[in-house]
């Protein structure tokens, strides 16, 4: 049963599966008493269940799971919805994530063309929904306009205001619902789209024309 291998006792080998030997106990010359012997599954080097553990000498208690804490439980749940999402990333193209942000209204919302969006989106993340930043001090910047966990999504910190009353991952949806619910609380703030350094930087006071032309919008 399973691959074999093999157990030395009083310098005679014998013959084992992956949890269960049969050792020789006592010389050949005064007879053999044999009797099972369990190895623990870790010195088998691992190894999933055998149908070995079933045979009659061995019994199994049920394996009891640690109990995992509630830290453990929210970083493995994030992460699952990171990967998750990722597997969904999509990067737009220039003229069809201007279409998207259209649609969701955010031309000329606070006062902010679409062109103005559609530079920050570009300067943030290259248009990628998926991409993900961490920063020096544990936060991290999530989705196509790099929104940040400090103030705006839950991600590990539960101490973190939440403004968006949404999770981090969920900024990493493909189809921007999220994003653009967070992104119009954001350009609420005095700051405006002044939020984002990268639009101060690259965006802010130029001419942005070219971010939608030839798009049909």
């Amino acid at each position: 049963i399973g691959e074999r291998t093999w157990f030395s006792q009083r310098n005679t080998l014998k013959p084992c599966n992956a949890f269960l030997c049969l050792v020789d106990t006592q010389n050949k010359l005064t007879g053999r008493a044999i009797q099972w012997f369990r190895i623990p599954a870790w010195s088998q080097g691992g190894g999933v269940s055998n149908p070995a553990a079933r045979m009659e000498g061995g019994s199994w208690a049920p394996r009891r799971w640690p109990r995992l804490p509630g830290i453990t439980l929210l970083a493995l749940a994030s992460l699952l919805s990171c990967l998750l999402s990722s597997g969904q990333a999509e990067v737009y193209s220039r003229c069809e994530l201007a279409r998207v942000l259209q649609d969701f209204g955010l031309d000329g919302f606070r006062g902010y063309s679409l062109a103005d969006w559609v530079c920050l989106a570009y300067f943030a993340s290259g248009f990628n929904t998926a991409a993900v930043d961490h920063e020096a001090d544990g936060s991290t910047n999530s989705g196509i306009f790099q929104i940040n966990s400090r103030k705006w999504c839950k991600n590990l910190n539960p101490h973190v205001p939440n403004t968006c009353q949404m999770y981090c991952s969920d900024l990493l949806n493909p189809n921007l619902k999220d994003t653009v619910i967070c992104a119009m609380k954001i350009v609420q703030d005095p700051q405006g789209l002044g939020t984002w350094e990268v639009w101060r930087h690259h965006c802010q006071g130029k001419d942005l024309s070219d971010w939608v032309d030839g798009c049909e919008l």
